[in-house]
């Protein structure tokens, strides 16, 4: 029986290891993130891949750094025949890449090399891509850039969110590994060097990057909301005040007034100028201390005294 290593850590790694347990691979441990505060009362909240690895009686390893860790040395003792690592969250020293004897894959939310880093599937809907997909690779020491073993894409959605986009692909990669494993195994797979010459890379999103710039076109400001959701959610401010702009659309209609400034306020319409005379409709929305809310619930509450002409920076 092949025996392996899993390492992962948020809700996309979950159905790939759940399948890897359902193959009959022999999981020697699981391999996550430490317990992490939580919420406005920081409860210490263990990862999605811990939930499940307890569930299925598995033993869980949590390295804060797993380099010279004791965790280390204890994965090497176990001598696994393969590590399998999705969405993990760390460099991994060679030491463990080197271990394996039929090496160390990843489970990547891209198409390879387009969108190297930690925030794919995020930077693939901010940039308005139609297509994206799951690569299984041999890590490197290198970012994402070992050889490429498979691939499948699967279409954008125009209504497809970071939160929807992670359950699909996580499904694919789940799906896509369950076929590749065994080419691995058998030494019968392929082995495809990437194109340095088009690289992207897809970083962890900063605080800067949630920031909607209502110079961009309306377009482009409805792909970074929902590339932001439901995690880190895209903010704009009113009255120095932060506002989280969850959902919204681009309005039909053109105005001409300074970006940012609210041009139409009706019932449930909060409409915001953007770029290129083009206009966004704010239709769910989370004032700073308040709770998410529909744009109809905002305006008759916290928001009753906008106007026309009051201005989101």
């Amino acid at each position: 029986m092949t025996s392996l290593v899993f390492m992962g850590t948020p809700e996309f790694s979950v159905p790939i290891l759940s399948m890897l347990q359902e193959e009959g691979y022999s999981i020697l441990a699981v391999v996550t993130q430490p317990d992490r505060p939580v919420g406005r009362k920081k409860v210490l909240t263990p990862t999605p891949v811990k939930k499940e690895a307890l569930r299925l009686g598995l033993p869980v390893l949590q390295p804060e750094k797993l380099k010279g860790s004791q965790q280390m040395d204890e994965i090497l003792a176990m001598q696994p025949d393969i590590i399998v690592t999705a969405a993990f969250g760390q460099i991994l020293p060679k030491e463990i890449l080197d271990a394996p004897e039929f090496g160390c894959l990843n489970v990547h939310a891209s198409l390879l090399p387009a969108y190297r880093g930690g925030a794919p599937i995020h930077q693939a809907i901010i940039d308005g891509q139609h297509e994206t997909g799951v690569t299984i690779m041999y890590m490197a020491q290198k970012l994402d850039a070992g050889d490429i073993i498979s691939q499948k894409s699967i279409p954008i959605e125009v209504a497809d969110t970071t939160g929807i986009l992670f359950e699909k692909l996580s499904i694919v990669g789940s799906d896509l590994l369950k076929e590749t494993l065994p080419t691995i195994l058998s030494r019968s797979n392929a082995r495809v060097v990437q194109d340095e010459n088009k690289v992207t890379f897809a970083r962890n999103i900063s605080r800067e990057q949630e920031r909607i710039d209502w110079n961009q076109s309306a377009k482009d400001i409805y792909n970074q909301v929902r590339g932001l959701n439901p995690w880190p959610v895209a903010y704009t401010t009113l009255r120095e005040e932060a506002v989280k702009v969850w959902w919204g659309q681009p309005s039909q209609q053109s105005y001409t007034q300074p970006v940012g400034t609210v041009v139409e306020l009706m019932g449930d319409r909060l409409v915001v100028q953007t770029g290129f005379e083009q206009a966004f409709e704010i239709t769910e929305l989370q004032p700073a201390g308040k709770k998410k809310m529909s744009a109809e619930e905002f305006l008759r509450g916290t928001g009753s005294k906008l106007q026309i002409g009051d201005q989101f920076q």
